[in-house]
């Protein structure tokens, strides 16, 4: 970052002495106000609460622009990201800075593929959880449990090793993820099989059985691989930063990500193309579409219209594009067009894109409204999403815990308060509360 000519100048009501702070420079977006001395020359802290307005570090990973509904991964654009590489590529770039060419793309494909198994003693594990437990729940327990296994890759002040522990992430999330759905079902584990790609590993291990051979499709397979390049990092998000505050206290990257997982949870969060696919759902059938849109206009009927509009993006998702097109491949592939569930989100698609309501307040279909379909077409069961979700997400979240641990501003994480409770009293004798 570069520091800027222009300063900002803090003047207070009351005649306190103003003070100027410097002003850095992105390569693009909005310039910061550096507020790191403020408490020391006024005694006051910011007030801020969301961090909606507050920059918590620096990084040359993510970029979003909202309101051009942009999406940068290390400056190139997420539309061609998704069309022209597959997700280990993605990996590579969030990781490295720059996309491989094919002999760093084979080195590393090569790499994650032979740490896909997990250790066997881990299998016992599941074991401990309820059948019907929920797959985070079972994620954030066995991703923390890494730890436990691979003490060779724990000294984050070491660049190797939190590279070993990168592709581990990387590598193993997918297996625990299958695994997590496999024991829901009371099916046997499938083991990784290092001649399939990243994306069809994944769905041989979700959906394949000892009786019989797993057939590949490409495209469902490359569906899921796009599902993946979009939801690998978001700036600083909820979890990002929360692996970010983790990783601030010098916590190893199996407990970051872990604790990444547990934020991902949060229906707030991760759990947006669930929600929409149960509001569908709710919704029934097609008939029953114009009484819902009413409901929805009307303020009183605390009716939401889910996988529509987004807090960040002010004009369009430009992921929502790509997932739309993936969509209707899958639906067309699967022979699905006439399936009741998704002729209902199509026809929804249509009436918001084209009622005045929701132009005006531009609630667009936003890429959870299209990966929900998606994933209810391959298969996937509502309780896996948010899983899914964190298995793309995991590669963000390694890349700017890496980051954050190489920065040398980097310090633990420790955000302030307005404190509004009780000041100093005496504790009374009981006879007197």
């Amino acid at each position: 970052m570069n520091i800027s000519d222009t300063k900002a100048t803090l003047s207070f009501s009351d005649g306190s002495q103003s003070i100027d702070m410097p002003i850095y420079k992105g390569s693009i977006g909005p310039d910061v106000i550096d507020i790191r001395k403020l408490y020391g020359q006024t005694g006051k802290f910011t007030y801020d609460p969301g961090f909606m307005s507050t920059a918590a570090c620096n990084s040359s990973i993510t970029y979003i622009d909202g309101d051009k509904g942009e999406l940068l991964y290390r400056g190139y654009p997420i539309e061609q990201l998704a069309v022209n590489c597959d997700f280990l590529e993605t990996c590579y770039l969030l990781l490295n800075g720059e996309l491989p060419n094919a002999e760093q793309k084979q080195t590393f494909t090569d790499t994650v593929t032979k740490h896909t198994m997990i250790h066997e003693q881990m299998n016992f594990f599941f074991r401990g959880f309820r059948r019907d437990a929920h797959p985070m729940s079972v994620l954030v327990g066995t991703v923390g449990a890494l730890a436990s296994f691979y003490h060779d890759s724990l000294d984050i002040n070491d660049a190797k090793q939190r590279e070993i522990s990168a592709i581990r992430l990387i590598a193993k999330l997918p297996t625990l993820a299958a695994m997590a759905y496999k024991y829901s079902i009371g099916q046997p584990f499938m083991y990784p099989r290092n001649d399939l790609s990243y994306s069809a590993n994944f769905m041989y291990m979700m959906f394949g059985n000892p009786c019989e051979e797993y057939k590949v499709n490409d495209v469902l397979v490359r569906a899921l691989d796009r599902i993946l390049i979009l939801h690998a990092d978001h700036e600083q998000n909820a979890s990002t930063s929360t692996v970010r505050l983790a990783g601030s206290s010098g916590a190893n990257p199996f407990a970051c990500i872990a604790a990444g997982i547990a934020c991902l949870w949060g229906p707030a969060h991760g759990g947006a193309n669930e929600a929409a696919l149960n509001m569908l759902k709710e919704i029934g059938t097609v008939d029953n579409i114009p009484a819902f849109i009413e409901k929805v206009k009307d303020k009183n009927s605390g009716v939401k219209l889910m996988g529509f509009g987004h807090r960040v993006y002010k004009n369009f998702d430009p992921r929502a594009k790509l997932m739309r097109e993936t969509c209707h491949e899958v639906l067309e592939e699967l022979g699905l067009q006439d399936d009741p569930l998704f002729k209902l989100a199509m026809e929804l698609e249509k009436i918001a894109l084209n009622d005045e309501y929701f132009v005006s307040r531009k609630l667009y279909p936003n890429v959870d409204f299209y990966s929900g379909i998606v994933q209810s077409a391959l298969g996937i069961p509502v309780s896996m999403f948010t899983g899914i979700f964190a298995m793309a997400r995991t590669i963000g979240w390694i890349a700017q815990w890496n980051e954050m641990i190489a920065d040398p501003e980097q310090k633990i994480g420790r955000p302030r308060q307005l404190f509004v409770g009780s000041p100093r009293r005496d504790v009374p004798g009981i006879d007197q509360r």
